[in-house]
Order: structure tokens, then C-alpha cells, then sequence
């Protein structure tokens, strides 16, 4: 085999049951065309990263800028970290180059202390893959090295809890009775490494998406293999962060099989969600399971119309849930679709090749209103390390919501300290918590930190600014 070969089965091995001919469709437009912009082609630059994969996290930074990986590309082929404004300005940040990890698909997580952090597939000192951190300036340091009893092959990035702590998974290693181990859920305190538990093929195989902290304080994530049904189907499950884990759901394939996306949890406590295959059409679902384990299905994907094998985490916006379909539709590639808590379903972007292929990484929203994501495949760039056009793209897509501000961590005590992310904050007069008023500080025009005020309770944080007031999009839980 030879190395783009091998470079390509890396970061596809986890996908191998959907990797399939994908049939030919006549291109009609879009009725939705004209809300969509591609914004950067990868590999139109000598290092381009390329081919951002699922879960691709893409996180926005204190500048206001994005930030994220791409699987393969950088200076030596073996994947970077970029930042990219709005407008689709890109600069490669790191280029891997195997000690340091190789292949990173889960991209990025924005800490509190104003960093990232994300991990690598494969690479590191047994080529297990790794846990970094990287400032906005593009300083990496290995956080961890991967030994596979630890855990291996991580493909998404740690998520940080109210706790400080980080919280993650990898997709194999281990201990578990899998033949490469079923993989692990690992905790990093102040750079120390701590493995919580060991996945055992009953209890999940191969998790692949970052996990949530619950309302409860516990975490919540899916397996895409494993469970007591026929043929492992995948789990939902909870694990405190002592690493206690109960399966509350396991998966079937009329109800939805192989969850590969991250979940997201309402306001109404229920968790959304979706998995790649299953349901009515065979080619996936979105779900809708409750804390308790009670599953329902809010929509059938059927891959000529709507697409299929959703790979991206759902995303609330404006009361509507968005999500991507990583292939089919009516041009073939793909889609971007919307739907209801009810399940009211339908497509907002049917992708073309040219416009990218394959959206298998997660949509975020930037506080400016504007959705934005990458592809996998399409495009019009050329690099080495994707051979001919099939680099990917980084998109946006606007659904006119208005700007608003996002908040880091998602809940505190009174007296602690918040970060705030928007836009136009040089302005502010004035931030309230739920109606309180805090004492802020200004750091840039797109960052800003509060104090939880005395009397503040739950919910939604706003900032008065010139321009006018802007509206957390979730709400803030006071502690306890």
C-alpha cells in the first residue's frame, strides 16, 4: 500500500461500513443556493490542510475568528490546525508531523484559559494518536501520549467541564475484549491523564463523538458499536465523572443503528441526536431520547430526498435543530438540513462537488449569526496529499438569525467569572444575568469577562451594546 493509501485508510477506518458507490443523480439547483457560500477551498495553498472529517469540532476563538483541523495536509501531509476569519481568510497555525500526532479529525475545543485543545488519530510515541493543546498563536504541546491500554485512536476532541476538568474518548484501546481494545473515556486534570473507564463491547464499542455535560452534572455520549442487541448496534450512555457508566438506550435498527454525532441536550432535558444507519429508510435517523433512556424517532432519513449517514452533531438555532447528511440527496453529496423538536423536516443545502462533498464534520454557529462547516470532498483544490479535487471546502450558510453571544463555562457559582464571546463588545454598557446586573471588563471588541452577580438564577445572559441588545443563545445555570 502505498503512503496516500495508507494516509487515506487512517482516517477512514471508521467509517468503513458507509464507505459505498455512491449513485449518480441528475443536478438540479438548490432552492436554498442563494443562503450559501463557500467561503475557502482547501487546497488552494502549498500546506492547506485538507479533508476535515467527522467530528471536526470547529471552535470560535476569543479574536472572533474560527479554528480547527484538518485530517491530512500541512507541511509534511499529516494534518493541521487553522484559523479562518469569517470572511475566509485561512492560516495554517500547525503542521503535524507524526511525533507530535498524525491525522486529527476531531478538531478543536476552546478552553478557559483561552487555548485549544483536540487530539490526533494516529501518531505520538507508539503511534496511538495524542492530546494537545494549542495557543491561538500556534504553540503545541502534547498533553498525552496514547499507549492503547490507555485508550487509542481518539477522533474527537476533549470537552471541558463546569469542573475545569477535561473529558474525552477514544475510538479503540483499552482493556475491553475488542481486538484493538473497544476504547476508553479518559480525564485530564491540569495536564495530569486519568482513564475512567474501559468500554467492553457490552457497554459500547468504538465511541467516536465528544461527550456533553448533562444538566445533572453527569456525561453523556453514544458508542457507534456494541449493546445488547442483535449485531451491536450502538449505546447511549451515562458516566459520572467518577467513571461510572449506564447504558440507557440500546440501539436497533429500526429505530436508528451506529450513532457516530455528538448529542445535544434542550431545554425541554431530552437529548437529539442522530445515527448513521437504521430507521425506516436504512440510511439513518434523528432521535430524540429522554435522560431516563426512552427513545423515539423524529425523522427517517431516505438518501435520494433527504440524504443519509449523518455524521455531525445537531445544532440549536432560532428554535429549530440543524444538522448535515454526510452523503446522497438529490445532487448526490450530501446536505444540510432542518427540522422541528415535532420532527418537522427539510433541506437547506443540497451539496454539488464543486461546492464540497461529504459535510461529515459539525455545523457551528459563530456569534455573528452565521452558521459554518467544511466538507470532507469537492472543491477546486489540488494537493499531493488529496490527489485532484477532492481537498474539501469550509462554507457558510445563513439562515438569518441574528448575532448573539455564546458563554464559557456553562455554568458557575455566584462570584465566579464568565467569558463572554460576541461582537461589538467595545460598547457594552452594560451585561445582566437573567435580569441582575454584573460587574464586566472588556478584554477585546469580540471577548469580554462577568462576574456572577448576587440574586442571579438561571438564564439568559445579555449585553447591552451601541448596536443594540445581544441575547445568549442558551441559558446560563447558576450553581448550585
Amino acid at each position: 500500500m502505498n503512503d496516500l493509501a495508507h494516509k487515506d485508510r487512517a482516517i477512514r477506518r471508521f467509517f468503513t461500513h458507509a464507505i459505498l458507490a455512491l449513485p449518480l443523480f441528475i443536478f438540479l439547483p438548490s432552492t436554498f443556493a442563494q443562503r450559501f457560500s463557500v467561503r475557502y477551498n482547501f487546497g488552494t495553498g502549498s500546506d492547506d490542510p485538507a479533508r476535515p472529517g467527522n467530528s471536526g469540532t470547529i471552535a470560535q476563538g476569543r479574536d472572533g475568528n474560527l479554528y480547527s483541523t484538518g485530517t491530512i495536509g500541512g507541511v509534511g501531509g499529516f494534518g493541521a490546525v487553522f484559523r479562518i476569519t469569517p470572511a475566509g481568510k485561512l492560516a495554517v497555525l500547525y503542521s503535524f508531523d507524526g511525533t507530535h500526532g498524525s491525522y486529527p479529525s476531531g478538531g478543536l475545543t476552546l478552553g478557559t484559559d483561552g487555548n485549544f485543545y483536540g487530539t490526533t488519530f494516529y501518531g505520538g510515541s507508539t503511534n496511538n494518536g495524542t492530546i494537545f493543546r494549542i495557543s491561538p498563536a500556534g504553540n503545541l504541546i502534547v498533553l498525552h501520549n496514547f499507549s492503547g491500554p490507555d485508550g487509542a485512536h481518539p477522533t474527537s476532541s476533549p470537552m471541558q467541564a463546569s469542573d475545569g476538568n477535561f473529558y474525552g474518548m477514544t475510538y479503540e484501546g483499552g482493556t475491553g475484549p475488542c481486538s484493538a481494545g473497544c476504547g476508553t473515556v479518559y480525564k485530564i486534570t491540569g495536564g495530569r491523564f486519568t482513564k475512567l473507564y474501559d468500554f467492553d463491547q457490552t457497554h459500547g464499542w468504538n465511541p467516536t463523538d465528544p461527550l456533553i455535560e448533562g444538566r445533572d452534572g453527569s456525561f453523556y455520549g453514544t458508542a457507534s458499536y456494541g449493546g445488547t442487541n442483535n449485531n451491536l448496534r450502538g449505546v447511549f450512555f451515562r458516566i459520572t465523572p467518577a467513571g461510572t457508566l449506564t447504558v440507557l438506550y440500546n440501539f436497533d435498527d429500526p429505530n436508528g443503528s451506529h450513532p457516530y454525532g455528538s448529542l445535544t441536550q434542550l431545554d425541554d432535558g431530552n437529548f437529539y441526536g442522530t445515527t448513521t444507519s437504521g430507521g425506516a429508510g436504512g440510511v439513518g435517523v434523528v432521535f430524540k431520547v429522554t435522560p431516563t433512556g426512552v427513545q423515539s424517532v423524529l425523522h427517517s432519513m431516505t438518501s435520494d430526498t433527504d440524504g443519509g449517514f449523518p455524521t455531525s452533531t445537531l445544532l440549536l438555532s432560532g428554535g429549530k435543530l440543524y444538522g448535515a447528511n454526510g452523503y446522497w440527496g438529490p445532487l448526490g453529496f450530501g446536505t444540510l438540513f432542518t427540522l422541528t423538536a415535532n420532527g418537522n423536516f427539510s433541506i437547506i443545502h443540497s451539496f454539488d462537488m464543486a461546492s464540497g462533498a461529504q459535510p461529515l464534520a459539525s455545523l457551528v454557529q459563530h456569534t455573528n449569526g452565521v452558521f459554518y462547516g467544511d466538507t470532507y470532498y469537492g472543491g477546486v483544490g489540488q494537493l499531493t496529499w488529496c490527489v485532484a479535487t477532492d481537498c474539501g471546502v469550509f462554507y457558510s450558510v445563513s439562515v438569518n438569525q441574528p448575532p448573539f453571544i455564546a458563554f464559557l463555562p456553562n455554568s458557575g457559582e455566584v462570584g465566579s467569572t464568565v467569558q463572554i464571546l460576541g461582537q461589538g463588545l467595545n460598547t457594552a454598557t452594560n451585561v445582566s444575568f437573567n435580569g441582575i446586573a454584573a460587574s464586566f471588563s472588556v478584554l477585546r471588541d469580540s471577548f469580554l469577562t462577568a462576574i456572577v452577580p448576587a440574586g442571579a438564577t438561571k438564564g439568559f445572559i445579555t449585553v447591552t451594546t451601541s448596536a443594540g441588545v445581544l441575547k445568549s443563545n442558551k441559558q446560563f445555570r447558576v450553581r448550585p
